[in-house]
């Protein structure tokens, strides 16, 4: 596959495309079945499951499909009590407030407790082209916490913020038991057809770098270590994480995402030959003419200098009002690239 030769740095005809949030709501199709359905209950359903994950496949065929889920589902057997507000994104009415509420949250039994994520994984993998990769993907440690704690998104999670420094061996305990469970986590989505595993701390940036190396950075290494035998490459997206490229390398993933604030000719260099890059469009720019997004997109591909082990994508997830006609334009121009194309 194309695509897990990129991640394992190894040359391919051109470099591979996938989008983050390319199954959501910019596709009609993705809205049309979302009408009838509240968001959790497509979650929990692997047939639709399937069916979303598939969409983008069908209509622009990237390279790889990323499963239909979200990173909060797996709190749910831990004891959150989860739901999803039209319009306000998730909210969790029971937040983590002290070390009392972290010793009481629950060990998932991931056979049981996601059995549906599993079979959702299982038939989708059936159903999708045997050249094309699965994704799997979970919620990195402080970002599943910056949810945990302040009970909803928005903002700049000041909450979890405060609560690392007025309690500190509290905040260890919940990253520590929130690595525990993605490692089980991504291992269900491994064994249950998953051919590549991203970890995403979409609110890690929100840290200095030594916050993040001293009190996060180190159950991110748990996670990446905890699935490093699974035979599968580990792709690591930070957000914001321009401030924290001197130690990702570190990491012991395979894949490092770069959003698109990241020099991408200057964090190669400083990542080396060993790591495969994955990124850095501004989600935003596919709001640009055609020709635009087509010039932008083949000058991304040819500052990469036709080097092995890069995968084309978004600096972060696809804006839900983006135009799809501008989406083709951006998978097709990966699609048919030939190096040496671009011309000023």
């Amino acid at each position: 596959m194309m695509f897990i030769d990129a991640c394992y740095h190894k040359p391919t005809p051109r470099p591979p495309i996938w989008i983050m949030r390319q199954a959501g709501r910019y596709l009609p199709e993705y809205r049309e079945i979302r009408a009838g359905q509240t968001f959790l209950e497509m979650c929990y359903n692997p047939e639709l499951v399937k069916e979303v994950t598939l969409q983008p496949i069908r209509r622009f065929g990237m390279d790889a499909a990323i499963i239909f889920s979200d990173i909060l589902v797996p709190l749910v057997p831990m004891g959150l009590d989860l739901s999803f507000q039209a319009g306000e994104g998730p909210k969790i009415s029971n937040p983590i407030q002290t070390m009392d509420d972290v010793k009481a949250l629950k060990d998932p039994d991931m056979d049981r407790d996601l059995d549906f994520l599993a079979e959702a994984l299982k038939i989708t993998r059936e159903g999708l082209d045997p050249e094309k990769a699965l994704i799997g993907f979970a919620g990195a440690p402080f970002t599943l916490a910056c949810y945990a704690v302040q009970g909803k998104g928005g903002g700049n999670f000041d909450a979890v913020r405060r609560w690392m420094y007025r309690e500190p061996k509290a905040f260890d305990a919940l990253l520590g038991r929130f690595a525990d469970m993605t490692i089980e986590h991504l291992k269900l989505q491994a064994r249950s057809g998953a051919q590549a595993l991203q970890l995403f701390d979409s609110w890690g940036g929100l840290l200095s770098s030594y916050d993040y190396f001293r009190r996060v950075f180190p159950h991110v290494q748990k996670v990446l270590n905890g699935i490093s035998d699974l035979g599968v490459p580990r792709i690591l997206f930070i957000r914001n994480a321009s401030h924290f490229r001197k130690f990702l390398k570190t990491a012991n993933a395979e894949v490092i995402g770069l959003d698109w604030t990241m020099s991408f000719e200057e964090t190669r260099k400083m990542l080396g030959d060993d790591y495969a890059v994955q990124g850095n469009m501004d989600p935003m720019f596919l709001f640009a003419e055609p020709d635009a997004i087509r010039r932008r997109t083949l000058a991304m591909l040819e500052v990469n200098h036709d080097h092995p082990g890069y995968i084309v994508n978004l600096g972060h997830g696809i804006n839900k009002e983006t135009p799809i006609e501008n989406v083709k334009v951006f998978v097709d121009t990966v699609l048919g690239y030939k190096r040496g194309q671009f011309q000023t």
